[in-house]
């Protein structure tokens, strides 16, 4: 039963929280707005009568008035660098789950070793990444592995035809390449590792109707936290189409703009997830349209499944493939995002 269970949104004002305000709204859960920007919560709430709970990350009473009487937390807010430590510590303190939509590789690995521990003293979850990049090709991975307990190598490929980032992804990715010293992270031989030379690039069949696309072939994204932490696999790869890759190195490239009344974009996707044991290959795709307003149903989905107990495990850091049934988890995002799994 979701109707009426209050979730925190801490970073609801963004991009990314205002689209997953709107999902909850609509699965019938009661969004609370917080975030570190008084007036902009107060504008927002302006358009619904929302509950708002101002919290400075540097203020532990503040988050904990932000959280309190809350079923979950759902932070948004990036960098998570900054953010995702004190959220985690409040939503412990608290008792409750946490999930955030991170895509930075060390912030997300900063959870995991973090609160690994104090999660499970504390029987409540934390699930890093639950977004389109970390937790749609986990799951995507997980459902394609199925009955095999390990595999040789994984290879996440993003087909997007265009990537306009928005402020926030723009403020990660400046953190990010400042914690790597403008090094390239790579995740081979079982372990992440850091690169001083240029990626490779390679053709990429995807299925029709996209078709071969050239790639940058080790453009590496938070999968190389989430899948290594529960599957057996010593080589993930992550790579992106070319003209997505351009756009977001562009500094021009516009923010993205509403293409209908939901505020969607037009900017389409394909991830396609090739896992491979010795000959044998499986393949899992999925399919859909602008890679932030996915994240709400990806995370939302999350936070009702925790919270109505649908989960292999009932504490812990936790990532999606990990504490979900993917297959079913999948299938549950339609019309959202359009799945083929192995047969």
């Amino acid at each position: 039963m979701t109707s009426g269970q209050t979730v925190v949104v801490y970073g609801a004002y963004g991009h990314t929280g205002r689209f997953v305000v709107a999902e909850l709204r609509e699965r019938g859960f009661v969004p609370v707005l917080s975030g570190r920007d008084e007036r902009k919560l107060k504008e927002m709430a302006e358009d619904g009568g929302w509950d708002v709970r101002p919290a400075p990350v540097g203020d532990p009473e503040a988050l904990d008035r932000a959280l309190a009487g809350a079923a979950a937390v759902v932070n948004c807010a990036g960098p998570f660098a900054t953010t995702a430590g004190p959220v985690v510590e409040a939503a412990l303190r608290a008792g409750i789950p946490y999930v955030d939509v991170a895509a930075e590789i060390e912030a997300n690995l900063d959870t995991f070793e973090r609160f690994a521990d104090r999660a499970r003293a504390a029987g409540t979850v934390v699930v890093p990444a639950m977004a389109f990049y970390g937790g749609l090709g986990d799951l995507l991975a997980t459902a394609a592995m199925r009955d095999w307990t390990a595999a040789d190598e994984a290879h996440v490929a993003y087909g997007l035809d265009s990537w306009h980032p928005t402020a926030g992804t723009r403020a990660a990715g400046v953190v990010s390449r400042e914690r790597r010293g403008g090094r390239r992270p790579v995740f081979t031989d079982g372990r992440l590792r850091y690169r001083d030379d240029a990626p490779p690039t390679l053709e990429w069949a995807f299925p029709e109707p996209m078709g071969t696309r050239r790639m940058i072939g080790e453009f590496t994204m938070a999968d190389v936290v989430t899948l290594p932490s529960h599957l057996a696999i010593p080589e993930v790869r992550t790579s992106m189409a070319v003209e997505a890759a351009g756009d977001l190195a562009a500094a021009d490239t516009p923010a993205p703009t509403p293409a209908d009344a939901s505020g969607r974009s037009a900017q389409t996707f394909l991830v396609d997830v090739v896992v491979r044991s010795g000959a044998r290959e499986r393949r899992a795709t999925a399919t859909g349209r602008d890679i932030y307003a996915v994240t709400a149903p990806l995370v939302v989905e999350a936070v009702a499944r925790v919270l109505a107990g649908r989960t292999r495990a009932a504490s812990g850091v936790l990532s999606a493939g990990a504490l979900f049934d993917a297959e079913d988890f999948l299938r549950a995002l339609s019309p959202h995002v359009t799945v083929e799994l192995p047969a």
